[in-house]
């Protein structure tokens, strides 16, 4: 069964793999790194004004890197928006996936985090940096192949 965006993408011959419906009935998509800023675009274009948040995870180790997309489409007199998952999968060496901060302004900070946390790359980011970590920290926390250091230097605990 397709959801309203995946008919829509399918209609108009744009590539993207459906992965259901979560529990809540909201619409996940999969979404190949190449292909997702174009379809972010058209997904912001086709009414879905509102990034509710963006996150990342480690599928297994050694394996992908999953970046995560909940958007929301909001519309005047709508009582029950509706929403839609894209997940776009990277690979964990080069993992390079478009930023989408010139859409969706709130991607800011999130995709920095992504990035602090688990190495994903994203093009075009005006200010990606590591923003919970400190500048000089080696690796990724997150990743699940991540060998914790037997250490940890206080910084400035002013």
């Amino acid at each position: 069964m397709q959801g309203r965006l995946s008919a829509w993408l399918v209609k108009h011959g744009l590539v993207h793999r459906s992965l259901g419906f979560d529990y809540q009935g909201i619409e996940t998509l999969q979404i190949k790194p190449e292909d997702w800023y174009s379809i972010a675009v058209i997904s912001y274009v086709y009414g879905y004004n509102y990034l509710r948040s963006q996150c990342a995870y480690d599928v297994a180790p050694g394996g992908l890197l999953a970046s995560v997309y909940h958007l929301t489409r909001i519309q005047y007199g709508v009582d029950q928006p509706e929403e839609v998952c894209i997940k776009v999968f990277a690979p964990r060496t080069n993992s390079r996936i478009p930023s989408v901060f010139w859409i969706w302004k709130s991607a800011d900070f999130q995709e920095r985090e992504s990035y602090d946390m688990l190495g994903i790359s994203y093009e075009n980011h005006p200010r990606l940096k590591r923003i919970l970590m400190p500048e000089s920290w080696l690796g990724w926390p997150l990743r699940k192949d991540y060998i914790t250091p037997n250490f940890y230097e206080i910084q400035d605990a002013h």
